[in-house]
C-alpha cells in the first residue's frame, strides 16, 4: 500500500476482511448476513488502484432506516478506521436474497437485463458479479449455491447474448450512418459508437467462449485469456481504441472495426 501509515504495513487484505466481515454481516436482521468481496479483488485482478467492494445479502436489514442504527454507525467507524490505515473501501452494497434469486433465474433462462447504475458504464451484470465474487461469510450456503449454478455457462444466456450483440455488430458494420458521421467528423457520436461496438464485441467473444462478461474493468487482459479470438485481437483492439492522430484516423478506425466484426462473425459461424 503506497503511502500507508506505519501500523498498516504489517496488515493485509485478510486482516481487513476478518475485521469488517462480521460487522457487515451484523447489518442484516439477526446478524446473519452473507458477505462477499466483489469487484477486481473478487476476480483476483486487483492492483494498487483497486478498492474493496463488499456485498452483503440478507432477507431484511435492521431498522426502518439502517443508517440510523448502531450497527451502521459501527460499520462506518470500521470503514473510516481501515481507510485511515490505507485501505480504500467502497462501502457496502446491501442485496436482498429474493431479489437476487429472481434476477438470477431470468439470466439463467437467457433474459439478460443489465441494471443501470451511475457507477457502471455498461450496466450491472449479475452473473459476472456472483460468479467472480469471493465468498467471505455464507451462513445458509446461498452464495455457494449461486456460484454452483453458474459453474457451467448457461446455453440460453449464450444464445441470447450472441443474438443481441451480434445484431448490433451486424447493423453498424453495414449502416450508412456510420460512414456519414465519419465524413462529418461528428466526434461525440463517433466516440459513443466506438464504445458501443467495443462493448458488443467483448460481449460476443466472452459468450462465444462460454465465459462471463468481465464487467467494466479488465476487459482486454481477460479477453487475452480466451481460447477463441480473432487473430491478433488484443493488438488490433488496442489500435482501434488508441487511434493514431491524423486526418484519416476516424476512417481508419471504422475500417478496423468492420474488419474485426467480420472476423468475429466468422468465428460465430464455425
Amino acid at each position: 500500500m503506497v503511502g500507508a501509515p506505519e501500523g498498516a504495513r504489517l496488515l493485509g487484505e485478510a486482516d481487513l476482511i476478518a475485521a469488517v466481515a462480521p460487522i457487515i454481516a451484523d447489518l442484516a436482521d439477526g446478524g446473519r448476513g452473507a458477505v462477499a468481496l466483489a469487484g477486481s479483488r473478487g476476480k483476483g485482478r486487483s492492483d494498487q488502484q483497486s478498492d474493496y467492494d463488499f456485498r452483503v445479502y440478507a432477507d431484511s436489514y435492521r431498522g426502518e432506516d439502517i443508517r440510523q442504527t448502531p450497527q451502521w454507525a459501527r460499520f462506518e467507524a470500521a470503514m473510516d478506521h481501515w481507510q485511515g490505515m490505507g485501505f480504500r473501501m467502497d462501502g457496502v452494497w446491501m442485496r436482498n436474497y429474493s431479489g437476487v434469486r429472481r434476477d438470477l433465474d431470468a439470466w439463467l433462462t437467457g433474459t439478460a437485463v443489465p441494471k443501470t447504475f451511475d457507477w457502471t458504464i455498461w450496466g450491472y451484470h449479475l452473473p459476472t458479479d456472483l460468479a467472480n465474487q469471493q465468498i467471505v461469510l455464507d451462513p445458509d450456503g446461498l452464495l455457494a449455491g449461486w456460484k454452483q449454478e453458474l459453474a457451467v455457462y448457461p446455453e440460453a444466456l449464450r444464445a441470447a447474448t450472441l443474438h443481441q450483440y451480434g445484431q448490433v455488430l451486424q447493423y453498424w458494420a453495414s449502416d450508412y450512418h456510420y460512414e456519414s458521421k465519419v465524413a462529418r467528423r461528428d466526434l461525440v457520436f463517433l466516440v459513443g459508437l466506438v464504445g458501443k461496438l467495443t462493448n458488443a464485441m467483448i460481449q460476443v467473444l466472452f459468450a462465444l467462449n462460454r465465459q462471463y462478461y468481465p464487467g467494466d474493468g479488465w476487459n482486454l487482459p481477460m479477453a487475452a485469456e480466451l481460447d477463441r479470438l480473432p487473430s491478433d485481437f488484443i493488438a488490433r483492439m488496442t489500435s482501434i481504441l488508441e487511434p493514431c492522430p491524423g486526418e484519416n484516423a476516424w476512417r481508419q478506425q471504422r475500417s478496423q472495426i468492420i474488419a474485426m466484426i467480420t472476423d468475429i462473425e466468422a468465428l460465430i459461424a464455425t
